[in-house]
This record gives C-alpha cells, sequence and structure tokens, in this order.
C-alpha cells in the first residue's frame, strides 16, 4: 500500500514538472512572439515610410525620411552637435527624477505622519497636479531665469504633485493588520514606517518611478522650449523655426528612443525586486 502511495507521489510529481516546464516554454515562446512582433512593425515602419518619400507618396521636405534623419544623425554626431544636446536633455532629465522621487517619498511620509498636514494639503496638490505645467513654465522662467536649474525645476513640477498623492494614499492604506500588531506589542510610528509602509510599497514605489521618468522628460522638454540654448527641445523649436525638418524629427525620434530606453531599465528594476 505505501509503495502504491509512493508511486502514485512520484507520478503526481512528475507531471506537476512536466506541466510547469511546458507552461514555462509557452511563456517564453509568447515572450519572444512578442519582441518579434514589436520589432517587426518598427522596420516596416521606417520602411514604409522610406518608401512613401522615394515613390512620392509624401512630400520628403516636410516628413523628412529614415535615411536623411540617420544621415543628419551621422553629421552631427561628428561635429558631436548631437551629444550635446542628447547629453543636456538626458542630465537634466535625470536630475528632475532623481529629485522628484525623493522629494515626493519624504513628502509622502510626512503627510503619513501627520493626519492633520494631510486634510489641510491634499486638495492644494490636487489642484497643482491637475494645473497644465506648460502654463508654469513661462512663469519659471522669470522667477529662476533662462538657466539649467529652471528645465530641471519644470521637469520636476509635472511629475512631483502626482508622485506625493499617489505614495500618500499607498502609504495610507497598506498594512493596517500589521500596523495594529506593531502597535500591540509596543511599536512607535517610526517602527511602523520602515517595518510595514515603506517595505510593502516598494513595488508600488518602483511603478511611479516607471511613470516619473516618462513626465520629468516631457517637463525638461518643456522646460527647453522656453528658455534654453542647448538639449534636444530647443533643437525642436530652431529647426521648426529655420524648416530644417529633418533634424526636427530627428531629436524626436532620439527622444523615443530615450524614453523607451530608461522605462527598460526600470522594468527591469521591477522584475528584479519583485523576484
Amino acid at each position: 500500500m505505501s509503495v502504491k502511495r509512493k508511486a502514485g507521489v512520484a507520478l503526481d510529481t512528475g507531471q506537476v514538472s512536466v506541466a510547469q516546464m511546458a507552461y514555462l516554454k509557452q511563456q517564453s515562446q509568447h515572450r519572444k512572439f512578442v519582441k518579434a512582433m514589436r520589432i517587426s512593425i518598427i522596420i516596416a515602419f521606417f520602411f514604409l515610410w522610406e518608401l512613401a518619400v522615394r515613390v512620392g507618396w509624401i512630400d520628403g521636405f516636410i516628413f523628412s525620411s529614415p535615411v536623411r534623419i540617420w544621415e543628419t544623425m551621422m553629421s552631427m554626431g561628428k561635429d558631436g552637435s548631437l551629444w550635446m544636446h542628447t547629453g543636456a536633455t538626458l542630465f537634466e532629465t535625470m536630475i528632475s527624477f532623481f529629485l522628484t522621487v525623493l522629494l515626493g517619498i519624504l513628502t509622502a511620509v510626512l503627510l503619513w505622519c501627520s493626519d492633520s498636514a494631510a486634510e489641510i494639503t491634499e486638495p492644494f496638490f490636487v489642484v497643482l497636479n491637475s494645473l497644465p505645467k506648460s502654463a508654469l513654465a513661462p512663469l519659471l522662467i522669470v522667477w529662476l531665469g533662462a538657466n539649467q536649474k529652471t528645465i530641471i525645476v519644470a521637469g520636476m513640477s509635472v511629475a512631483i504633485f502626482g508622485t506625493i498623492l499617489n505614495l500618500y494614499t499607498g502609504f495610507k492604506e497598506s498594512g493596517s493588520e500589521k500596523t495594529r500588531l506593531i502597535y500591540t506589542l509596543g511599536g512607535k510610528k517610526h517602527h511602523v514606517l520602515t517595518k510595514v509602509i515603506l517595505p510593502s510599497n516598494i513595488p508600488s514605489i518602483i511603478s511611479i518611478m516607471k511613470v516619473d521618468i516618462g513626465l520629468c522628460l516631457v517637463g525638461v522638454i518643456i522646460g527647453e522650449f522656453m528658455g534654453a540654448r542647448r538639449g534636444l527641445g530647443y533643437l525642436i523649436i530652431y529647426s521648426s523655426q529655420v524648416f530644417q525638418l529633418t533634424r526636427l524629427i530627428m531629436a524626436i525620434v532620439i527622444l523615443c528612443v530615450i524614453a523607451m530606453v530608461l522605462y527598460g531599465i526600470l522594468n527591469m528594476v521591477e522584475k528584479r525586486v519583485r523576484r
């Protein structure tokens, strides 16, 4: 009887193992299929774009073409202007992103520590978060001047208020049972913060960071539109004024690449943390 039971357990374990392997193989094939389709769509888009220009379906002066964009990119790369503009935008985006995350977490912690402060200030954060940030950029230039500091603040202004509200909401709704247990055992509020609130909200913090990196990039470009002498936002505005549309579209393509790379890095960090 015991031998039969052992054989049955071994059979069940083997079936589960085979099922798991089949499931993992299916998931791996699905991921490969999704990646292949994404790459195929990008290649098809650029191919049809170039074909449409060469055949004459669209005006190459207005819409440019992938070949012209590549040639312009190589030319600007040789004289160093491409790296100057791209580096400036990337530096401003990363500084505004780190400051947004840091100040957002600190402010959310302060609001969580003081219910009265949260009740008083929450409506103001909601209003500021809803305010179009492009309306603030000219005012920031008047206050701070047309410099890199203004652009960094413009990048922060797009993401900071939403970050505070989302983090505070997550802090407020997490770990109620564990919180009561810590208080029951004689713990203090800082124990709840360090043992329950922050650890349980790490996945949501990283998810918010994935959103913030794109918002900070948008804010930096808005700031560069208004008052900059370098950066991809400045390159876009200048190119539109002198009708160098190939450079304009090239700058937009580079912004798309930067956004994808930064999002991909944070996505990898999120997967590692969840594991």
